[in-house]
């Protein structure tokens, strides 16, 4: 039976408090914001505008559980127990999540049940399953000593996570920084706050201790930059802009010199070779990773660089895969491109497709606003002609629907062009020959390199950039290098 989620969604009742200690509490001054879906441009609840006063009493509560033992001293295996019953839990809450998910960012119900639910869940449980099979060392140490190498929870950390894949993001944070034994404090984005506080109410049911996981919403000059300062706070997981990438580092050196890990943005570039034998492929697969999510996402690859001999007929493939994406209701289960995340968003994604006709650049489909009627924020799939590598719809950040393609005579211009970006976080090469796609592989500036695909991942291999990406990483077992220091205790053995 198919399921009508306007009617869910009239039917759905908001709490958006602040969730610290265990407890729900309204913020501290008592104030709220107005929590306005992308959808339609309604307010659909008040939110809790957490402050100062709320950051500092969520970490000494995370920092209390922490120093008493209540989930750092307990055992791997135990908390492996109790972080697969939060897996669970989220699954069994999958479509309220969804529904929280797509009403809060506007993106496609059908993608927040298929994609968004399952992986957040599956980070959990594979973070719960790796904990107890993670050894210490012994240092090749001479025979009169012993010398033990352990990895030891960090202690309060502080997780700021984005809105454009709020649960997913939150769960990269979360899976590896409670799995080793921290306690948290996450700060949502202010535009997508309502799956991070359900979230932590079903670890609570899981069984996480009171103080472990505590949820502060609130806007990043306010709650998001008193957690960064805070000297209580050991490591802050950042995912979000370069811009305030930077601010963490400042905070960071203002404050206790707390670990900085960050996710930043990207630029990502994908190579079209004249070898490769499915170009039709290759342009299903760079409109499909490119419109997804509406294009809100880091490793989008809004860079496609195509050698000139085969441009004129991938720019006519892409474009033809464009109608398949025009925006729709986000609630509408066949939807498959629904809305950008505010009226800010909006007007930001539009800039960039005027700065890119002014600039010379040719809009070949797109670059209009699009279900004007409906008071949501929408955007058609755009794709560009005639870019060229110093545009500012090639050098910046849109973060939509916006892709635009560059034309190269060969591999050595196809690389330089590829790694003249501040940025480095995702890159993908098309070819034929085996050679060649190494070869490239190895020259590209990227922190994973596809090779004839986009976007295929797991859990299990880390995700980050180079340059101005970030630094550190997210998923796979690299990961718990974040949120764990390294102790050393050597002894002398008598002989």
């Amino acid at each position: 039976m198919s399921i009508d989620w306007h009617e869910r969604a009239r039917a759905l009742q908001i709490d958006g408090r602040i969730l610290i200690g265990g407890k729900r509490l309204a913020s501290a001054n008592g104030e709220t914001f107005a929590c306005i879906s992308p959808i339609d441009g309604r307010v659909i609840g008040e939110v809790a505008r957490g402050q100062a006063t709320d950051i500092d009493t969520a970490v000494l509560s995370a920092r209390a559980a922490f120093e008493d033992g209540r989930w750092a001293r307990r055992p791997p295996a135990a908390r492996k127990k109790v972080l697969l019953k939060f897996a669970d839990k989220i699954l069994g809450a999958k479509e309220e999540l969804a529904l929280l998910e797509t009403l809060d960012m506007g993106k496609p119900i059908q993608y927040s049940l298929a994609v968004d639910v399952p992986a957040a869940a599956r980070c959990i449980a594979w973070y719960a399953e790796a904990v107890d099979k993670i050894y210490d060392e012994i240092a090749p140490t001479g025979p009169n000593a012993l010398a033990l190498i352990q990895r030891e929870a960090m202690g309060v950390i502080g997780a700021i996570v984005p809105w454009n894949y709020p649960m997913i993001m939150a769960a990269w944070k979360l899976g590896p920084a409670l799995a080793a034994g921290n306690s948290v404090v996450l700060k949502p984005s202010e535009k997508s706050p309502l799956t991070a506080l359900r979230l932590a109410e079903l670890a609570l049911e899981a069984g996480l201790p009171e103080g472990v996981f505590n949820v502060v919403p609130g806007f990043g000059h306010e709650a998001g930059e008193a957690l960064a300062l805070h000297e209580q706070v050991d490591a802050v997981g950042f995912t979000g802009s370069t811009r305030v990438g930077r601010k963490m580092l400042e905070y960071a050196g203002r404050s206790n010199l707390k670990r900085v890990y960050n996710e930043l943005g990207g630029k990502s570039a994908f190579l079209v070779f004249p070898d490769f034998d499915d170009i039709k492929r290759a342009a299903q697969t760079v409109a499909g990773a490119m419109f997804f999510n509406q294009g809100e996402s880091c490793n989008a690859p809004s860079r496609v660089l195509v050698h000139e001999s085969i441009a004129d007929e991938f720019v006519s493939l892409v474009a033809a895969e464009a109608p398949k994406y025009q925006p729709g209701d986000p609630l509408d289960g066949r939807t498959v491109m629904g809305a950008l995340v505010d009226d800010g968003q909006l007007r930001t994604v539009m800039g960039y497709i005027e700065a890119g006709q002014a600039e010379g650049a040719r809009a070949v489909t797109g670059g209009k606003q699009a279900r004007t009627e409906s008071g949501g924020y929408y955007v058609e799939p755009t794709v560009f002609d005639g870019v060229a590598n110093t545009m500012k719809i090639a050098r910046e950040e849109i973060f939509g629907p916006v892709l635009g393609v560059i034309r190269f005579k060969d591999e050595a211009e196809a690389v330089a062009l590829a790694n003249d970006s501040a940025y480095g976080l995702q890159a993908s090469v098309w070819s034929s020959h085996i050679d060649r796609a190494h070869r490239v592989a190895r020259a590209l500036r990227a922190g994973t390199v596809h090779v004839n695909q986009y976007d295929e991942d797991d859990i299990t291999v880390p995700f980050g950039g180079y340059k101005q990406s970030g630094n550190g990483r997210d998923k796979s077992l690299h990961a718990f290098d974040k949120y764990t220091e390294l102790k050393t205790t050597w002894l002398r053995i008598n002989s």
